[in-house]
């Protein structure tokens, strides 16, 4: 046995969020760790990464008892993890990164060759094929992921952690990712895999451990454990249609858009979002689909007024013209957009529950200048428990809230605006099948009050089933319009790769 974890209890002040947990893992093994957001997932790979020392229980690695009590110590045993949230330093370069923090010295001197010559080799391990040189803040996100494994491998693990990794990933780069999981396991390291996405669990698992409120509830191989049981096990009741679109009838044009153009950093650059129009009705959802760098979520930068007045183009909200200049505007004009990173873009981590959730609808709460505390708590508590916020108490940081929760308090934000459109870049980014089922159920209310939705989501079911219209974009431009009953993975692969009918400048329609 490689790693054995046993009778685990962990508490935060008087809340006990682990109780008697086990987790095992084997050599040359993918073990995924599975349940709801919330379910101690994250902080029992914090006590093994050594991020939380003060915990009770047992932690054996190869058959010998250990204790970590830093970051350090449990890298030096051969244990790297690999979060959701990227730990890379923008401007510095794939080689520098790798080596953060522990750079080898020859002398005085940092002995930058021999990284290099390192990097380089570690990069061909994992059939990668980049420049070590670049910066990382110029690679897109998939390759930052693959940075992030290569530097886990140049500490020898024998244990790698992977959270979420392929949460941001477009179907080529999770590919390449489960191929390097392959290298791995034939090179005897022990993966632990966290993961919302069934498809993928069953895709790659040999084992599969749940836990649902800091307890661990059960082990099986993926070949003993059927999707049916491993969600009534993750969420302690049975879901019988993960998707539950309800299409109401369609209202008005809530949104048109027409030769919308965003320029590109440079004048001889291509465009970001090229000569793009499109439309949604009230009660419509309209998804966007596309690759990384297609221009999808640039798109929705761009109506929502974060290029200011880059943009140039026609948009219209509820057939009366509006100026495109701020994100401010925008939401006086009935826009809203969750971002695809609610912890960059989407959340203040350091505020609490109640002031991230009222941020973009203070004036409300504000008659004459003056914030009004309690109409804020009461307006924001009404609508969080209307989404089944997870919290011990509005006031608490929004950063203690685990992931499903924090995209919940996102979506109130939002809510409290009264939006007419609203523009969801990746919703359910990072967020469990019960939770998922939720901000369905939640999208399916707002159509029927009449909100019309663009949804952009890199998880294909989810965006054939919840789709009334799919636009596919590629390098900034529109190539597909697919009616949702005749849409297929096949077809909308093929126009997000630039396939484009004959006959047509810009765009085909199949229905």
């Amino acid at each position: 046995m490689l790693l054995e974890m046993e009778h685990i209890h962990k508490s935060f002040g008087p809340v006990q969020v682990l109780r008697d947990v086990r987790f095992d893992l084997q050599p040359g093994q993918v073990h995924i760790l599975a349940g709801e957001n919330g379910a101690g997932k994250s902080t029992l790979m914090k006590i093994l990464g050594g991020v939380y020392p003060d915990y009770e229980g047992i932690i054996r690695l190869r058959r010998q008892p250990v204790r970590f009590r830093s970051v350090q110590d449990s890298a030096a045993a051969g244990i790297s993890i690999i979060y959701q949230e990227l730990s890379l330093v923008g401007p510095l370069s794939i080689y520098e990164n790798i080596f953060l923090g522990r750079m080898p010295h020859r002398f005085s001197w940092v002995n930058a060759a021999r990284m290099k010559n390192e990097a380089r080799r570690l990069l061909e391990e994992l059939g990668l094929s980049m420049d070590i040189q670049t910066p990382v803040d110029q690679l897109p996100i998939g390759q930052q992921q693959m940075v992030e494994i290569a530097k886990a491998l140049s500490y020898n693990a024998e244990v790698i952690v992977m959270d979420e990794p392929t949460s941001a990933l477009t179907e080529p780069e999770v590919k390449k990712l489960f191929e390097i999981i392959g290298r791995l396991k034939r090179k005897g390291c022990g993966i632990v895999y966290i993961s919302h996405k069934m498809e993928e669990i069953y895709q790659i698992a040999d084992r599969i451990t749940v836990l649902r409120d800091g307890q661990y509830i059960g082990s099986e191989t993926a070949e003993g454990l059927p999707s049916a049981k491993l969600i009534h096990w993750m969420v302690g009741r049975e879901i019988n249609q993960q998707f539950c679109r309800r299409r109401p009838k369609l209202g008005p044009v809530r949104l048109e858009v027409s030769d919308f153009t965003i320029p590109g950093a440079t004048a001889n650059s291509i465009p970001l979002v090229d000569r793009i129009s499109l439309r949604a009705h009230g009660g419509e959802i309209v998804g966007l689909a596309g690759l990384q760098g297609s221009g999808n979520s640039q798109l929705l930068h761009g109506l929502f007024g974060s290029y200011g007045n880059r943009v140039s183009g026609s948009v219209l909200i509820d057939g009366a013209p509006v100026p495109v200049v701020s994100p401010a505007d925008s939401i006086r004009q009935g826009l809203a957009l969750l971002t695809n990173d609610r912890k960059t873009t989407g959340l203040v981590l350091g505020r609490d529950i109640i002031e991230n959730a009222s941020l973009a609808s203070l004036p409300k709460f504000s008659p004459g200048g003056w914030l009004r505390p309690y109409l804020e708590k009461e307006t924001v508590g009404q609508t969080l428990q209307q989404l089944r916020l997870k919290a011990d108490r509005l006031t608490q940081p929004v950063e203690s809230l685990s992931g499903g929760n924090q995209q919940k308090v996102v979506l109130a934000k939002w809510i409290q605006t009264q939006p007419k459109i609203l523009l969801l870049d990746e919703p359910t980014r990072g967020v469990d099948v019960g939770a998922k089922q939720e901000i369905y159920e939640l999208m399916n209310h707002w159509t029927q009050a009449g909100i019309a939705i663009v949804l952009i989501t890199s998880e294909m079911p989810e965006l054939l089933a919840m789709s009334d219209r799919i636009l596919v974009m590629h390098r900034g431009r529109i190539t597909a319009e697919l009616d949702s009953r005749q849409a297929t993975q096949e077809k909308i692969l093929s126009a997000a790769l630039g396939q484009i009918m004959e006959g047509t400048s810009n765009s085909w329609r199949i229905n």
